[in-house]
């Protein structure tokens, strides 16, 4: 068994290089809408109808369930919220 090292924990888990930047989107994204729905005291069923999915989805979101959300499915949950997302491209 060897011992690799790796520059973030998307890095180890991901298959390509792309996968991981994809993963390190999604989970702060998920971490904030997970927030703003505990910030607001919203029940499972209530977040659901404010961000426009089912309740069983807001659940794997509280959950932290990242491989069952797409970035773009965040997007659209995050503009459900009033709030914006800005993607910002950094020379690597």
């Amino acid at each position: 068994m060897s011992n690799e090292t790796f520059t973030s924990i998307w890095d180890a888990i991901a298959d390509t290089p792309a996968e991981s930047v994809n993963l390190s989107m999604r989970a702060p994204l998920m971490q904030e809408i997970a927030d703003i729905i505990r910030e607001n005291g919203w029940k499972q069923a209530e977040a659901a109808k404010q961000l426009g999915v089912t309740q069983p989805r807001i659940n794997d979101l509280m959950r932290g369930r990242i491989s069952r959300f797409s970035l773009d499915a965040l997007v659209n949950m995050a503009a459900m919220t009033g709030r914006s997302v800005r993607i910002e491209l950094l020379a690597a």
